[in-house]
């Protein structure tokens, strides 16, 4: 018989009747159907009622939590979040009171640890980014919500970040003849500056699908010519020998997206006029290596704008944030792959005092301006085109979309913080 328990047919008898659809899942279909088969052994010995972490005499009445699932499930004693600290998953941290049931551990064992922050960044963009984008489009981070005002039209809203941003950082595209997206998504932003300003562009994500895609998009857009894939064969003119203005704009701009690490970009000194961070600071594990790494590939004269999300800053007498507040980022932290959190002072400390030459620092805090976009993503992830989606493209972006709530809270609970830096390098 076979594993199902139904007799084998010889070789030699007429074809067995083709198997139904539903008995040729394939083996992730089968971890995600096995996500809510189990849902329940799963959520019940490791939360109470709110969320909160059961602990002492009524955990040991509890049976042992068993999943049956085609992989195993890691070992707390290993690194299985990208954090730059070893710890236990969020559920299990005793006495912390959870700020919602931790619907996300439902997710968590069908989820493969990661060697390395940087592997599990580059698997969760390899992803969740198709969903993204059948979703939202080609832009892959806020929308700009004037004093917080709600509005329908958020992939406006979302190139409306893009130039609020340019404005605010006072760029002046006259003088932008290339320029670098790092953590460039599938290329939104890239396009859209080069399109504004008429610079080349490179862009750099650690996603290989996010880079190929990013390269696909360009170069399906009839008004840019995308240059070819050898990275180390892309070269750009020095800023001392750039052709004047409306020459430049004879020509088409050039795009090219790889696969490249922020902290250690493939790129000489003083290259780019500037320099574009959105939304991908938060995933840097060393923020004064980060910040140096725009700083050395900037041109002299050049801008460096970086949007992040970042905590709030502290309060005096204040050391570190209370653990409620800690406890909610780490669980965020959990599911985006993101290395511990700061503040936009930390930001400016470094620009100001550890790394040399840097001057015009300045930040902004537009958290009030993202806040409804939040709200925008959790309503379309709740219909049933949104669910399905998050449950074909897999366990860890159904763990990023079950935290989605725990942003909008710390957003409107101000520990978690939207913060703009923008600094000019000294020519």
């Amino acid at each position: 018989t076979s594993a199902l328990g139904v007799p084998r047919t010889p070789l030699t008898s007429a074809p067995s009747p083709r198997r139904p659809p539903f008995a040729r899942v394939p083996e992730r279909k089968h971890a995600l159907l096995g996500m809510f088969v189990t849902a329940s052994s799963v959520f019940a010995p490791r939360v109470g009622a709110f969320g909160a972490p059961v602990s002492g005499a009524r955990a040991k009445k509890r049976p042992a939590l068993v999943v049956a699932s085609f992989r195993e499930i890691p070992d707390k004693k290993k690194v299985t979040t990208p954090s730059t600290r070893t710890r236990a998953v969020s559920s299990d941290r005793g006495g912390v009171p959870s700020l919602f049931p931790n619907l996300e551990d439902l997710a968590k064992p069908f989820v493969r640890a990661k060697a390395s922050l940087n592997e599990g960044i580059a698997s969760f963009y390899d992803e969740s980014s198709g969903l993204w984008e059948e979703q939202w489009g080609e832009h892959m981070h806020h929308g700009f919500y004037p004093n917080g005002s709600d509005r329908d039209d958020h992939a406006r809203a979302q190139v409306d970040m893009i130039d609020e941003a340019l404005k605010w950082a006072e760029v002046d595209g006259s003088k932008v003849r290339t320029m670098l997206d790092v953590g460039c998504g599938i290329g939104g932003s890239s396009r859209h500056i080069a399109r504004t300003f008429g610079c080349d562009a490179e862009g750099i994500t650690l996603s290989p699908v996010q880079a190929k895609r990013a390269n696909e998009l360009s170069s399906q857009v009839s008004q840019f010519h995308k240059t070819p894939r050898g990275a180390e064969t892309t070269t750009f003119e020095s800023p001392q020998t750039h052709t004047p203005r409306d020459e430049k704009m004879t020509r088409e701009p050039r795009l090219n997206f790889r696969v490249a690490d922020a902290l250690a970009q493939p790129f000489p000194d003083d290259q780019f006029d500037l320099v574009w961070s959105m939304e991908s600071g938060e995933h840097m594990p060393d923020k004064k290596k980060f910040i140096g790494e725009l700083t050395r590939v900037c041109a002299p004269g050049g801008k460096i704008i970086i949007a992040t999300w970042c905590h709030r800053d502290l309060l005096e007498g204040e050391h570190s944030l209370p653990e409620s507040e800690q406890f909610l980022l780490d669980r965020i932290c959990d599911a985006y792959y993101l290395p511990k959190w700061c503040s936009v002072s930390d930001y400016e400390r470094i620009a100001k005092l550890d790394v040399e030459n840097l001057t015009d620092v300045k930040t902004a805090d537009w958290s009030k301006e993202v806040a409804p976009f939040w709200r925008a993503v959790i309503g379309v992830a709740l219909t049933k085109r949104g669910v399905l989606g998050l449950l074909r493209a897999g366990p860890a972006t159904v763990r990023g979309g079950l935290v989605m709530p725990l942003m909008q809270k710390g957003l409107r609970d101000g520990t978690i913080k939207f913060n703009l830096i923008t600094a000019t390098k000294r020519a």
